[in-house]
């Protein structure tokens, strides 16, 4: 291999003359994707209009399908669709709190001044970030890194446009052609479906903007002598961001409940769910492949030049940086935005389709709805009063140390957080479901439920502790892993990471189903049952295990803190590197008079490295809690699918019996025909099962094709354009590295949301029980695939941060080794296995709308034909995920030469 600085045809054959990041989708075959993106589009439309008159024609016979009511004059009958998701009278919602009368919509305004003052609590703490001290010399690289994490939200926000016009097509198709709604009520749900994904997008930005503010702070303080400072900001900034996000979506979402049409909520909140997950799941696989590409890509250089950690002269550096802001910040702030909004949006939907707007059940569920935003609100409360205890604690008990485990005081968050949430959530359902008529009718019901949800409360706090046992650099098993790699090179560190990641996952999985068991059993109680509807027998165990991911979530501005803490530490490490600090003329003494403190230069990059691995544990252990609500809360989802056949059904069997409208006999024996249809013994179930195994497996493959060829790309470039003579980096050279990981990211992209588009429409298009399958397979899978590859990763990244840290064993063999562990496990831990939580619920929330479409078409078909379009579409894309994404042979051969 020979290094030739003027080739500036390493990446792709372009010139180097290209700007910065350029057209992200790579120019004109940028443009010819895109193109071919709003092709498919075009045509999709086109297809369903088309199809839509082939049905008006071809529904000849008297039976209904979905909307047309048997009788020629009666109205259409209701059913369990997104269009009929209407909400019980919550303005008749009255609670009895200490005996004083207090109305539910009250409660909703209240939380109004609730989420505004989480909100300010972000605000005053991105102000005081912003006023802390910081060198000259390390702000210029935060900002430097600032600005290309700009360039990259910029580029994404060009691309989720291109989605949302594929989605919204869909949605204009169902809610205008098929439901005859009105421009204006279509314009609310499309404008709602934006607010989704500005959401998502809106807090990405906020939380990648703080971090990239207080990553430089966290590397200056560590200079004054005392971890405590490099500790404390991170914690900070990682609070902001949680409380902001919780905030923002339960500000969009009561706005919604409480101030739209009745008849409007429904469908809006599945609209701001779709766009809420659709922006997520972009801004997750896109900025896992864009962090893992810059990632692998400067790591390697560590073994082929012998390079220190984020040596400055490393064009991939910068992209690394950006990288840790763009996978690590923006992906699970736009993830924990949607995780939120969705799960509620599952449970609000469970309500109203089980429940009924109107009837015997309706004043429950409308007491149920405040109930769950009230427990919402004071998750906000909860999380905002730990926080600040267990500042004064951490102050307290660790300020005048020296040395201690930064671990500790993210432990002491996480656990003070879940105690406090569950005495509360006992308290509040006791004073709003305890008393008044609620609690004459179920005087049961409140502490059911409150054991319920904190089950979920209680896996927030617990499934860390079951990650760090796998992860943390004090557990046994990466200790194994270290060990093996001594011993036996990369070979054996991979090895041993793999047993890691597979015990996790067996442990973790016993956790999360021993938990959804005791809410099982709870569910039990009568009064739990006698709130559901006795035509739907099995709904009070999808009501309670939708309450268990709700609880999940019942400390979520915290688990967003310990998340986020870990890409503001990462950073501060390389600020602090690149800064150069140590070798600024005076640099003490200019200190010492600009910021009356002697710089602790011997300690700082040790206290950053400590600070790097407690964060690298946090990180992997928000995973599985995020990817535990995907699939418990994916079953509340998959229910309203059964409703809609169950209700379809009920349809039918109404025409027969000449009733316009079915009773509770025809919802009871439509539902049970439905029911037997989801037996394993049914072949639609059994091949459902196996293409959402399928799916899984590919989407691994292809987002991880993406991380290996773009970081060959990168590696290729950065070899070719290092200059081991100078100090720094020519920016020109770190922006093109850049350059390359935004556009891999963005292929990969494109290929991976074609493929899952397509493959939601094409096999409810089949036949929906094919589809059911599909939908519980994909989150089954997806958990423990998801489980696995967060913590193996997690486990290899640490086994390098001990060689790093505690035995100060940089440059050696077994730093090599574990070097090469930890980039194996970069595409495992932040970019396949945290998708996996969006993928599926865009998956689950997308498919209501697919099914519903495909239902209300009654020629079989036609639906065959276009669903087998979609899916030879799909197969394309698929191809093109690895056939399109591969080395060129002639880069191999050159690269062999």
């Amino acid at each position: 291999m020979t290094c030739c600085k003027n080739d500036r045809r390493g990446v792709h054959g372009q010139d180097g003359r290209a700007t910065v990041l350029g057209q992200v989708t790579g120019g004109r075959s940028g443009r010819i994707r895109t193109g071919l993106v709003l092709l498919l589009a075009a045509g999709l439309f086109g297809l369903l209009l088309a199809g839509s008159g082939v049905f008006a024609e071809e529904s000849g016979s008297g039976v209904p399908e979905l909307s047309a009511a048997a009788a020629p004059d009666a109205a259409p009958a209701k059913h369990g669709g997104e269009a009929n998701i209407n909400l019980p009278p919550l303005h008749e919602v009255t609670f009895h709190p200490f005996g004083v009368a207090v109305k539910g919509v009250h409660l909703m305004y209240a939380g109004l001044v609730v989420c505004l003052v989480g909100l300010l609590f972000g605000l005053m703490q991105y102000k005081e970030i912003k006023r802390m001290q910081l060198h000259d010399c390390m702000s210029s690289v935060s900002d430097t890194i600032w600005e290309t994490c700009k360039t990259y939200l910029l580029q994404q926000g060009k691309f989720l446009v291109i989605l949302w016009i594929l989605i919204g097509l869909c949605m204009l198709y169902y809610f205008g052609a098929l439901q005859a709604m009105g421009a204006g009520s279509i314009l609310l749900i499309l404008v709602s479906s934006i607010l989704g994904i500005l959401g998502s997008y809106g807090v990405a930005w906020f939380g990648i903007r703080i971090n990239t503010r207080a990553n430089s702070r966290a590397a200056f303080a560590a200079l004054k002598g005392y971890p405590i400072n490099a500790m404390t900001i991170p914690m900070k900034s990682g609070m902001s961001v949680g409380l902001l996000l919780v905030s923002v979506e339960l500000f969009f979402m009561i706005c919604i409940l409480v101030f739209l049409p009745k008849e409007l909520v429904g469908p809006c909140f599945i609209g701001f769910a779709i766009g809420e997950s659709l922006g997520a799941s972009a801004l997750r696989i896109g900025g896992g492949i864009f962090t893992k590409i810059a990632d692998i890509g400067s790591d390697l250089m560590k073994i082929i030049f012998k390079l220190p950690e984020d040596d400055p002269k490393n064009p991939g550096v910068i992209a690394d940086c950006t990288g840790d802001n763009a996978g690590d910040s923006v992906g699970p702030t736009a993830d924990g935005f949607e995780t939120y909004g969705v799960t509620g949006v599952a449970l609000i939907t469970f309500l109203a389709l089980a429940l009924g707007a109107v009837g015997p059940k309706a004043a429950t569920g409308a007491a149920l709805i405040i109930w769950i935003f009230a427990m919402r609100i004071l998750m906000i409360l909860t999380s905002l009063v730990s926080y600040y205890i267990n500042e004064k604690f951490t102050i307290a008990t660790y300020g005048k140390q020296t040395t201690f485990d930064p671990e500790k005081p993210l432990t002491h968050l996480v656990w003070l957080t879940s105690i406090i949430s569950i005495l509360v959530t006992f308290a509040a359902s006791y004073l709003l479901l305890g008393g008044g008529d609620f609690g004459k009718a179920y005087p049961e019901l409140w502490w059911v439920l409150s054991i319920i949800i904190s089950c979920g409360t209680a896996a927030g706090a617990l499934i860390p502790e079951f990650t760090k046992a796998f992860t943390s650099t004090k557990s046994r098993h990466v200790d194994e892993v270290m060990k093996s790699a001594d011993q036996g090179g990369a070979s054996l560190g991979i090895l041993s990471g793999f047993v890691a990641g597979n015990f996790s996952a067996f442990w973790e999985g016993l956790l999360i189903l021993g938990l959804m068991f005791v809410a099982f059993l709870v569910s039990g109680n009568a009064d739990f049952h006698r709130c559901m509807p006795p035509e739907l027998p099995f709904a009070a165990s999808i009501f309670a295990f939708g309450l268990v991911a709700f609880g999940f979530l019942g400390m979520g501005p915290v688990t967003i803190a310990v998340d986020s803490f870990g890409p503001v530490t990462d950073n501060a490490q390389s600020v602090y590197e690149l800064s150069q600090i140590e070798s600024q003329p005076d640099i003490k003494k200019d200190i010492k008079e600009k910021f009356g403190f002697d710089a602790d230069f011997e300690n700082a990059k040790h206290f950053l490295e400590s600070n790097d691995g407690a964060g690298n544990t946090f990180k992997a252990t928000a995973k599985p809690v995020l990817i535990g609500t995907a699939v418990v809360g994916a079953t509340t989802m998959i229910f309203s699918i059964i409703l809609l056949l169950g209700h379809m059904a009920a349809l039918k069997l109404a025409a027969v019996a000449g009733l316009a409208v079915p009773g509770p006999e025809q919802i009871t024996a439509g539902i049970g025909q439905v029911m037997s249809q989801l037996s394993l013994v049914q072949p639609e179930i059994a091949f459902g099962l196996l293409m959402g195994g399928a799916t899984i497996y590919w989407f691994t493959g292809a987002s991880t094709q993406a991380v290996v060829t773009g970081s060959f790309r990168a590696v290729v470039y950065i070899k070719e354009h290092m200059d081991l003579t100078s100090r720094t980096a020519e920016m020109k050279d770190s922006k093109e590295v850049v350059k390359i990981c935004t556009q891999y990211a963005q292929k990969g992209l494109i290929n991976i949301f074609v493929v899952i588009f397509c493959l939601a429409l094409a096999l409810a298009f089949f036949n929906s029980f094919f589809f059911i399958g599909y939908l519980i397979a994909i989150a089954f899978f997806g958990l423990f695939q998801a489980i696995f590859m967060a913590n193996a990763g997690a486990a290899w990244d640490n086994a390098k941060k001990i060689v790093e840290v505690d035995l100060k064993m940089k440059g050696t063999p077994l730093h090599a080794a574990t070097v090469v562990c930890d980039t194996v496990g970069d595409p495992f831990k932040d970019t396949s296995s945290v998708a996996m939580n969006p993928v599926i619920k865009f998956t689950t929330l997308f498919g209501v709308l697919a099914t519903e479409i495909a239902v209300t078409m009654q020629s079989q078909t036609t639906k065959s034909l276009i669903g087998g379009v979609l899916f030879v579409i799909a197969l394309v894309f698929v191809y093109r995920s690895f056939y399109g994404m591969r080395i060129p042979q002639e880069e191999g051969m050159k690269m062999r030469k």
